[in-house]
This record gives structure tokens, sequence and C-alpha cells, in this order.
């Protein structure tokens, strides 16, 4: 490995660290809420919001964009904690479509943009490759700074409060690594230990960062979509997990 390839890759992983660092805890409350749907239906709408923020011509003015990306994520956990409020036995078959009309929403403000593929194109599989420095650092503050009340309300039964965390969370990561990767970072360590009553996180956390540095390699060596090979890595390896050490309850 050259060192212009350590380069790009060292950066990309270190940004895979941190969104595992605050999916995970995140992403095994989501199981253990029975929301499945729920992560990338805010992921979905976090995305919406950096679409509004791009169509408003927001893209040179970084932190409004982000206030409005996450003023948008803000909402959808509203609108989610209202749902499991008020329709606890289908809450899924809400949060479903909730996921399907953002989506629909973004395509249909991107259709008039010559670039929305390309955009839409990034916010699925994300630009991992291509992370800054100060998105590094913004994201490691914030991750420190989530983790930090994250630890003080998780036991709560507050439904808003966790939404309102986990939307600021999928927020960032969204704009690092995509829909699609947020989603696989949340439930595919979370899935594979589920049931584990003893290293839960551990084995989590391997699961993650395995996936994460094979699917980054796998990109570099043979020319692949990032996001795409990431994902298929860490499924890979939380398959192999679950079948050679499989959860005991």
């Amino acid at each position: 490995m050259n060192t212009l390839e350590l380069d790009i890759l060292l950066p990309a992983f270190i940004a895979g660290l941190l969104v595992l660092s605050t999916h995970i805890p995140f992403g095994v409350r989501v199981l253990q809420r029975g929301v499945i749907f729920a992560d990338i239906a805010v992921a979905q709408i976090a995305g919406l919001g950096v679409v509004i923020g791009g169509l408003l011509e927001l893209t040179d003015h970084p932190v409004l964009l982000q206030l409005v990306a996450i003023a948008s994520a803000l909402c959808g956990a509203a609108l989610l904690s209202w749902i499991e409020r008020r329709a606890p036995e289908v809450k899924e078959a809400f949060i479903g479509l909730t996921f399907v009309l953002a989506a629909c929403l973004g395509i249909l403000l991107m259709s008039r943009d010559v670039h929305a593929g390309e955009h839409l194109k990034d916010l699925l599989v994300g630009q991992i490759l291509w992370v800054s420095h100060t998105q590094l650092v913004v994201t490691t503050l914030l991750s420190a700074v989530l983790l930090a009340v994250w630890h003080f309300v998780q036991h709560r039964q507050n439904q808003f409060a966790f939404y309102a965390l986990f939307a600021v969370a999928v927020t960032a990561s969204v704009q690092l690594v995509g829909i699609y990767l947020v989603f696989c970072s949340l439930i595919v360590p979370a899935l594979v230990t589920f049931g584990r009553t003893q290293r839960r996180y551990l084995f989590a956390f391997g699961v993650g960062i395995t996936g994460y540095a094979t699917g980054l390699l796998l990109s570099v060596w043979f020319d692949l979509p990032s996001g795409a090979a990431i994902v298929w890595a860490m499924a890979l390896t939380g398959a192999t997990v679950f079948m050679v050490a499989p959860a005991r309850k």
C-alpha cells in the first residue's frame, strides 16, 4: 500500500470508527424498542434536509446547511416519537411509509437539478473516501457530546430524547458515509449480537470495524464504490460471526 492510498484510507477509516461509536449503542436500542425502520427513516429525513439546504444555495455556508439538516432531522424525530406514542401497534408501517415519503420528496425536489443523479448517489452511498479533516474534527466533538448525553438519558423513558439524539447523530453520519452505510452501521452489529449478554459491544464493534476495514481495502484494490463495498463486507462479516459464534440467550 502506497502513501497516497494510506492518506485516503486512514481518514475514511477514522470516519467509520466515529460512525460506529454512536451508531452501535443507538442500533442496540433500536432493536430493543422494535423500531427497525426508524434509523433509515431518520437518515432519509436528514438527507432531505441536506437536499433542501442545497436548493436554498447554502452549500457555501456549512453552518447554515447543518442547521437546516439538523432541524429537518429533529422534525422527523418528533414525528416518529408521535407515531410511537399514538400508534404503537402499527408503528413500523407508519415509520416505513415516512421513509418512502421522505425519499420521494427528495427525488421530486432534485428533479430539475441536472446533477440530481450524482447528488442522489452521494446521499445514498456516500463519499467516505473523500472525507475532510474538518469533518472528522467536527464529528469527533459531536460524537463525544452525544455519547455523554446518551449516558445520562439512556435509561429514561423519554421517546423524544432518544429520537432527538438519534436524529442529530444520523444527520452528521449521513453526510459522511451515506444513508445505506448509516443503516448498515446501526443494524448489522446490533443484529448479529442480538441475544448476547456477555461482551456484546465487543463483538458488535469487532463486526463494524472489520467491515469498514475490509470494505475500504477492497474498494481501493478493486476500484469499487466504497460505501457499497463496506456494506457487503460488514454484512458478510456479521454473517460469519453469527454462524461461528452464535449468541446464546
